[in-house]
C-alpha cells in the first residue's frame, strides 16, 4: 500500500472550503477526472470518469468542518482517504492523507 499526504493552507474560510469539497456539483471544477457523481445514500457515492469508469466511495467518518474519511474501491485499487481541516480565521489548513 502506498500512502501520500498533502498539507496546505487555503486562503478561504473553513465553511467555504468544506462546502466546496462536499458539493457534488463542484466535482468537475476541482476534480477534472470526474465526469459525474451518483449519490447512493449519505454514506455511499460513486464517481465516474469522463469515460464512465466507476469508483465507489463509502464514508467511514464525518465530523463537520473538522474531518471526513472514506474508503474507495474500483477494479484496480482499494484504499482509504482522510481529510482534516483547521480554521485559521479567514484561512483553512488542510491535511489530506490517502493510502491506496
Amino acid at each position: 500500500m502506498t500512502t501520500t499526504n498533502i498539507k496546505a493552507t487555503i486562503q478561504k474560510d473553513l465553511h467555504k472550503v468544506w462546502g466546496a469539497l462536499l458539493a457534488e456539483e463542484n466535482d468537475s471544477i476541482w476534480r477534472r477526472d470526474v465526469g459525474k457523481t451518483e449519490v447512493i445514500d449519505e454514506k455511499k457515492f460513486i464517481e465516474y470518469t469522463g469515460k464512465g469508469y466507476p469508483t465507489t466511495f463509502t464514508v467511514t467518518a464525518v465530523e463537520p468542518y473538522k474531518r471526513w474519511e472514506f474508503d474507495m474501491e474500483n477494479s484496480n485499487m482499494r484504499g482509504h482517504w482522510i481529510g482534516a481541516f483547521v480554521s485559521r480565521g479567514s484561512e483553512t489548513e488542510i491535511d489530506f492523507t490517502q493510502s491506496v
